[in-house]
């Protein structure tokens, strides 16, 4: 028996190559309709070259460019909601509320008051009661407490001599007081003091002027014209002011004889040494007095040096003339006696404005006075006083 055939007629799914019947009309595996002409497999038909499917044109951006285009198409929106809300009375407008401001207080300031702190003012002690010992006289007790003879005598009502002091009696000694130094004065030096004390004339340089010409018209030398104002050489410039000395001025023959102008006065002379109030005893020989100078001396100028024993009865009294700022007093001139010696002094500056009949010379006063001081010397070792 042979195999049995199968004539029955089939067709192949041109999508997916299933077989099926001849009669289906559907794919049963991919779903694709079958027609009549499904069945033979379509040609493939190529299209035109020259028909493409048109194209949308593409924009290109870049990011910068695109963020910046969201951010505009979010402010606008942004603004249509705002219009929107506003309009339909959505959107209150924010009441200012006032911001308090502080108010700066014045404080006022404290005035600075200034107090004036008084000036220290010396008071004066009390004075100390001693008790006279045997040997004590009043230049002693004067010495040993640094103050003056005349003070002790002036306090307790003594006698010159002081004959009335005794053994034993309480005498009231004064406290020593402080003696301020001497201000300082100012001296100048020689040639400052010849340049004050020469009388000028101001003479302004003209035109072809030498210092010859001007020499020769105010009857000075060039040396001195030259030397007054520094003067390196004897060329002067136009304009330039010179000082002539007429102090220099040589006489006129034609002319009396000018009375020369004194220099200015000097001033008071400042005493140094000793204290006032100091006390010497018989182990000083000599005393010596001291003072401030003046400055340098011109010719025919001393200092007047004046000393007066104001205890003694006699009246004996120095009087001398010295260039030099110290005077020793002579040993002839000390006390003979156990009794202190007030002396005072003073120096006075002097000059000399002629000569008498003996050819000494003749002194006058040049400048003022100093103050006057004084001490007590004793010449002797007081008598023992026997104790009754």
């Amino acid at each position: 028996m042979s195999p049995e055939t199968d004539n029955k007629k089939t067709k192949i799914c041109p999508t997916c190559g299933t077989r099926l019947s001849e009669n289906a009309s559907r794919c049963l595996v991919c779903g694709t309709e079958l027609t009549a002409k499904a069945a033979a497999p379509a040609k493939k038909t190529e299209k035109p070259s020259n028909l493409q499917a048109a194209r949308m044109p593409e924009i290109t951006l870049s990011l910068p460019a695109a963020l910046g285009a969201l951010v505009v198409i979010l402010l606008i929106g942004a603004a249509v909601v705002f219009g929107a809300l506003r309009a339909a009375n959505r959107v209150v407008d924010p009441t200012a509320v006032p911001t308090a401001t502080n108010t700066a207080t014045v404080t006022p300031t404290a005035t600075e008051i200034f107090t004036l702190t008084p000036t220290a003012t010396f008071t004066p002690l009390p004075p100390i009661d001693y008790t006279v010992q045997p040997g004590d006289t009043c230049g002693g007790i004067a010495f040993t407490f640094g103050v003056s003879t005349t003070s002790i005598i002036v306090l307790n009502n003594l006698d010159a001599n002081c004959t009335m002091l005794r053994i034993g009696q309480v005498i009231k000694v004064p406290y020593p007081t402080p003696t301020p130094p001497p201000p300082p004065t100012s001296t100048l030096e020689p040639d400052a003091a010849t340049k004050a004390a020469c009388p000028t004339a101001s003479y302004t340089v003209q035109a072809n002027d030498t210092l010859s010409s001007i020499a020769a018209n105010y009857n000075v030398s060039m040396a001195d014209i030259r030397t007054f104002n520094n003067l390196p050489t004897d060329n002067v410039l136009l304009g330039q002011t010179l000082l002539i000395p007429l102090c220099n001025r040589a006489p006129d023959p034609n002319q009396p004889t000018p009375t020369p102008t004194p220099p200015p006065p000097y001033p008071a002379p400042n005493l140094l040494l000793p204290i006032d109030g100091a006390a010497f005893t018989l182990a000083h020989d000599i005393v010596t007095l001291q003072w401030a100078s003046l400055g340098v001396l011109r010719d025919g100028e001393a200092y007047q040096v004046i000393i007066e024993d104001v205890t003694a009865d006699q009246g004996r009294r120095i009087l001398e003339y010295v260039t030099d700022t110290s005077f020793v007093i002579p040993t002839s001139f000390r006390p003979n006696d156990s009794v202190a010696h007030v002396m005072r002094w003073w120096v006075v500056p002097v000059r000399q404005t002629g000569t008498d009949e003996q050819g000494d010379p003749i002194w006058s006063p040049a400048g003022a006075a100093s103050e006057k001081r004084v001490f007590t010397w004793i010449g002797v070792t007081a008598p023992s006083t026997t104790t009754p």
